[in-house]
């Protein structure tokens, strides 16, 4: 007996995810059953408010900017596909992919994808740099009302002063690598995926 969720999805869109995104078959099919669950309005599609019923996702400090990366400009539903994309961030590089051919694309869980992906969470005007205000913003979603706004601002400003090579009081995302250089993001950024 197979389930609503595997006979939904056709093996060649499985094929294709597979290309693009580095899951394994199985997991495809995991996440397309988890997907359909989550599929309130039987569309083909989620919503904001499905992603908000997720437990993990309700009680993160963040998780209304992780719910908004699963959707690009101006939409308000995500496909199966652009769900897959934006979790395919979080797949852990597997030791099989740590030497792939240069001329490839760089896979969605590379190390300068993760950043980016990071990058963004706190480049909240999407203008390619993190002010002090989007950090601010941030960095109070974080720690809620447990630390002074005087004491932000202090995080805030000393974080950019640290990051902020070419004096434009703000953060680049080459300037968020640097300072992420010896973090290891693989670890931080990954999610254990079944298989």
């Amino acid at each position: 007996m197979g389930s609503r969720a595997s006979t939904l999805l056709r093996e060649e869109e499985i094929e294709e995810i597979k290309k693009e995104t580095g899951f394994s078959h199985s997991q495809i099919t995991r996440l397309y059953s988890r997907f359909t669950s989550l599929d309130k309005g039987e569309n083909g599609t989620l919503s904001r408010e499905d992603f908000q019923r997720i437990p993990e996702l309700a009680i993160n400090p963040l998780g209304d900017r992780i719910i908004n990366a699963f959707f690009t400009e101006g939409e308000d539903q995500v496909n199966f596909r652009g769900f897959m994309r934006t979790l395919a961030h979080f797949r852990p590089i597997e030791d099989n992919e740590k030497n792939k051919n240069a001329a490839s694309t760089e896979p969605l869980n590379s190390r300068a994808n993760k950043l980016l992906f990071a990058f963004q969470l706190y480049d909240l005007d999407r203008d390619d740099k993190i002010s002090r205000d989007e950090l601010l913003q941030v960095l109070r979603m974080m720690v809620g009302v447990n630390i002074s706004d005087e004491q932000l601002g202090s995080i805030a400003d000393r974080t950019i002063q640290e990051a902020d090579t070419n004096g434009d009081n703000s953060i680049s995302f080459s300037e968020f690598t640097k300072v992420l250089e010896k973090v290891d993001v693989e670890q931080k950024m990954s999610i254990r995926f079944l298989h």
